[in-house]
């Protein structure tokens, strides 16, 4: 059997999958989001934050303490 080979010059691409299709892809799967984390993400739009500042501070939320 032949190796395969990937071409070098092709790009891996990206999906990003946003925040309102998202909400309805979950809702099929029965999720919804809650008040207080529509809130949160409201918070961030408002100050701009980065997808990077998004995720620490959600994980900073999260993590455990102690």
């Amino acid at each position: 059997m032949a190796p395969i080979k990937s071409s070098p010059s092709k790009k891996a691409r990206r999906f990003v999958l946003g925040r309102a299709r998202l909400e309805k892809i979950s809702a099929v799967e029965g999720i919804r989001t809650s008040a207080a984390t529509r809130r949160m993400f409201a918070k961030f739009d408002a100050e701009g934050l980065t997808p990077a500042q998004r995720r620490k501070a959600i994980f900073d939320k999260h993590a455990r303490k102690g």
